[in-house]
Parts: structure tokens; C-alpha cells; sequence
């Protein structure tokens, strides 16, 4: 697992920056009620997308939540009064504090089932009745684009995908949440190119794949032999569903 406190301050640039963020907001915003007037996003990192959902709606409040220091500092930058450091396992949130809920690119990060249950369960827990909680799903399948690096990294030992769509819907079923929608976006500037898949390897980015082992080695030399050691391929198209709280819209 990739240390997030380190990342911070590279992490935009890495995975897309602001083209992608806006491509992630979009998604997510087309599938929250316009009549939302506060909203919560989970795992919020540096608050690039956060930043885009708070701004792109007159009237919506937006708080971000993020586990680690470096990331909820960065984002409290772009959001100032409106980022906490916590645990999406346990929100610092009472029952029914929000109409819709988001949790992008924080799943597949989990290590166990029972963690996503947890987080789908506070989430589910903070919503109001009729409220939209928006996820991240089938996130390292997307990645899978059909490219020559994908064929090289087939083999790899992987973990299990703990964001898996059909496992996310039944947790969200466990709690009162029904389907509500999908979209789809494309996670600009994140195609693969052989070197920087090399690279990623060597830093950790494939968790099953530890850094300077023999075996890690010996993709790294194959993904050397590939052609275009530069030449990105395809972009990722990632996935978000939405789920419904039952029960009528409300106020406190």
C-alpha cells in the first residue's frame, strides 16, 4: 500500500490532475438530486474534486473527510473550514446529516469486505431519507484496457477487488440503499506507458508485487522489452454507482 502522507504533494499530478478531476465531478454531480444542499465526500484527498463539487452548485455545502494528515491538509488548502481528518469507517457525523454522500477512489484501497460493509454503513447511516450516496466501483478493472502491458501484468498476483460492483450493491442493500444510477468517465492521463508502469512497480503500486523481489524484477524486464517505452496507452474509463436511502426526502 502506497503511503498517502508521502503522495500528497505529488498526487495530483500523478493520477490526471485537474482534467480528470473534472471528469470525475461531473460523473458524480449528474447522479446527486439537484435539491441536495449538503453533501459529504469520504476519502476526499487533496480536494481536487472536492473543490469542483462544492463550486459547481450554488447553495450546496460541501465538507470533505479524509484518514490521512497529508492529504486533509493539502485539501483544507483548497477548502478552508471545510475538510476533517477521519476514519470513513467511524464519521464524526450524527444520523441524517446529509443529502448525498461520495466516496471516489477509496474502496478498492480497502483491505477486507468487512471494511467496505463498514464504510457503506456510514455512509448509509448519515444519509437522510431519500438522500444519494455516489461510490467508486470496479476500479483496478478499469485499468485492464487490453494494451500490451496488460497482457505482460496478466499473471501478476492480485488482491481481491474489494470494490467489486455486485459486492458494493449488496452492502448497500444491507442498509436500506437501492440502485439509483451509473456513469462512467474516462481518468484522464492515467494511460499506462511501459516505463512508468516499470516505475509504479518499483515504488509499490502493485501491492502484491513488493518492491525488488525477483518476481517483481521479472516483470519489470518484460515491461522493458515492450515497444513505446513512453507512449501511454489508452486511458482508464472508471465507474460510479449511486444508491438511494429509503424512505421521502427530508430536513431536519
Amino acid at each position: 500500500m502506497l503511503d498517502y502522507d508521502k503522495e500528497a504533494d505529488a498526487y495530483d499530478v500523478s493520477r490526471g490532475g485537474e482534467p480528470r478531476a473534472a471528469a470525475a465531478a461531473d460523473a458524480v454531480l449528474g447522479l446527486i438530486p439537484d435539491r441536495a444542499n449538503r453533501l459529504l465526500d469520504v476519502a476526499c484527498g487533496t480536494g481536487i474534486v472536492t473543490r469542483r463539487l462544492a463550486t459547481a452548485r450554488q447553495g450546496l455545502r460541501v465538507t470533505g473527510a479524509d484518514l490521512t494528515y497529508g492529504m486533509a491538509r493539502t485539501a483544507a488548502v483548497r477548502l478552508p473550514g471545510s475538510i476533517v481528518l477521519a476514519d470513513g469507517r467511524r464519521l464524526p457525523f450524527p444520523d441524517r446529516s446529509f443529502d448525498a454522500v461520495t466516496s471516489v477512489w477509496l474502496l478498492h484501497l480497502l483491505e477486507t469486505g468487512d471494511d467496505v460493509r463498514a464504510v457503506v454503513a456510514e455512509c448509509a447511516r448519515l444519509l437522510r431519507p431519500g438522500g444519494v450516496y455516489v461510490t467508486t466501483v470496479d476500479k483496478a478493472a478499469a485499468h485492464d484496457v487490453g494494451s500490451d502491458i496488460d497482457a505482460v501484468l496478466a499473471p501478476r498476483p492480485r488482491r481481491p477487488a474489494q470494490d467489486a460492483a455486485g459486492a458494493v450493491t449488496s452492502y448497500a442493500a444491507e442498509r436500506g440503499l437501492v440502485p439509483a444510477g451509473r456513469a462512467r468517465f474516462p481518468g484522464h492521463g492515467q494511460g499506462r506507458s511501459p516505463r512508468g508502469t516499470i516505475a509504479d512497480l518499483r515504488r509499490g503500486w502493485f501491492t502484491r508485487l513488493p518492491p525488488g523481489t525477483p518476481l517483481a524484477e521479472r516483470f519489470a524486464a518484460r515491461l522493458a522489452q515492450l515497444p513505446d517505452q513512453d507512449r501511454p496507452r489508452p486511458d482508464p474509463v472508471f465507474t460510479v454507482l449511486a444508491f438511494r436511502k429509503r424512505g421521502s426526502p427530508s430536513r431536519p
